[in-house]
């Protein structure tokens, strides 16, 4: 069988597909939201934010919606709203895994 594509989320993918959730953004956009939502411990260099941006597009996670000059602008779609809501329960899962061991 076929591995699913972005089954599971890198925590850089994690958190480029939370910044959508607020509102639309461009790639700055999305590097300054990442920065200041973990307190600068992930911080996103543009070869891996667009290579980033290129697999949610290339999944239709994202869509461009704007472009002025070398800014483009992205939006997230319904599948990608679900493919962050989905990590946010594996995530959940995880943690209560580790907690009903007593790990935590």
């Amino acid at each position: 069988m076929a591995k699913r594509t972005l089954e599971i989320l890198t925590e850089s993918m994690f958190y480029v597909l939370m910044s959508f959730m607020g509102k639309e953004m461009c790639g700055i956009e999305i590097a300054e939201f990442v920065e200041r939502k973990t307190k600068g411990r992930v911080r996103l260099g543009p070869g891996t934010l667009y290579t980033i941006l290129g697999k949610f597009e290339e999944e239709h996670f994202i869509e461009e919606i704007q472009v002025e000059g070398r800014k483009r602008t992205y939006r997230i779609t319904e599948k990608g709203i679900q493919a962050y809501r989905d990590e946010v329960t594996r995530l959940r899962m995880c943690i209560a895994d580790a907690e009903s061991e007593g790990y935590l």
